[in-house]
Parts: C-alpha cells; structure tokens; sequence
C-alpha cells in the first residue's frame, strides 16, 4: 500500500539523486530539465500554477519509494514525472497503485475528466500498466525526442473518467 504526499524541499535531494544519467532523466521527465538535474529546475517547474508534484510514500513504514506529478491544461490533467525510485521494486504493481491514486485525486479535487499521459514507446512495461487501467494510445499525438543521436518516440495515451 502506497499514499500520495505534498512533494516538498525536503524531498529535492533523494529526487536529485535518484536520476543517474542523461537517459533516465529524459525517460522521467522529457525534455525540460538537463542533466544533471538540479533544486533550482525543480522550482521552475514547480511554479507553474498548475503543477502538483507528489512523492511516493510506503504506508508500512513511511519510507519514500518514488515521485509523480499532475499538471491542469486547458481540456485535460496530464499524469507525469512518475517515478519509482528503487529498481528492484518497478514491475511490482507500485506504476498501478500511483496512477490509480493520482487518478482519484483528479476525481476529488478537479471538474477534468479527460486524463493524458506521455509514455516512450519503448517503455513497453510502462504502457501495459496504463492500459490495464484503461488508457489507450492516441494515434494522433506523437513527440519525437532526440537522445544521444537516437530518436525516442513518445506516445500519447489517454482516459477519459466518465467512462
């Protein structure tokens, strides 16, 4: 069992730390932030308006094990930024557990119902875990990111609560 708490400063570092190279911080966190990533892009990002960041807590013994985000747009919530810290623990249900909750904290806190996420297309694990919750890949939205001279691909998947 996992809960969602209010990232805060205090929570920068084990973040910091956790991202070991350029590659696993653009598998985060896309193209906005540069290696190696620092508290002061965290803040940037941070003082959109519109963007909630979570850290990742285990209820068993309030150990932080990762890290999600929410930001508002216009017509839809995009789910990001999620991040289970430890490696050995991805692929054990915990990428499930986050995004069920940050969707029921969109149900509880927001009118939106359209939900979008940005996952690499190579990130296979990662997109079987959304749609077993019922996301399905958008066709039409693509990004295409490049990174040490190979073209990543991320696709865009959505949900929409109402159904």
């Amino acid at each position: 069992m996992i809960r969602l708490e209010k990232f805060d400063k205090r929570d920068y570092p084990q973040l910091i730390n956790s991202i070991k190279d350029a590659r696993e911080l653009m598998q985060f966190a896309g193209p906005e932030f540069t290696f190696p990533l620092t508290a002061e892009q965290i803040e940037k990002s941070l003082s959109d308006k519109n963007r909630i960041a979570f850290t990742v807590v285990a209820v068993y013994d309030d150990s932080i094990i990762g890290h999600c985000e929410i930001c508002f747009k216009d017509n839809f919530a995009n789910l990001g930024r999620i991040l289970i810290l430890d490696q050995e623990s991805r692929g054990k249900g915990l990428g499930k557990q986050i995004v069920t909750l940050l969707l029921e904290f969109i149900l509880e806190h927001s009118a939106q119902r359209n939900v979008e996420l940005n996952v690499f297309d190579f990130n296979i694990s990662a997109i079987k875990c959304y749609e077993k919750i019922g996301f399905t890949i958008n066709p039409d939205k693509k990004f295409v990111r490049e990174m040490d001279n190979e073209i990543w691909t991320a696709l865009n998947m959505r949900l929409n609560l109402d159904n």
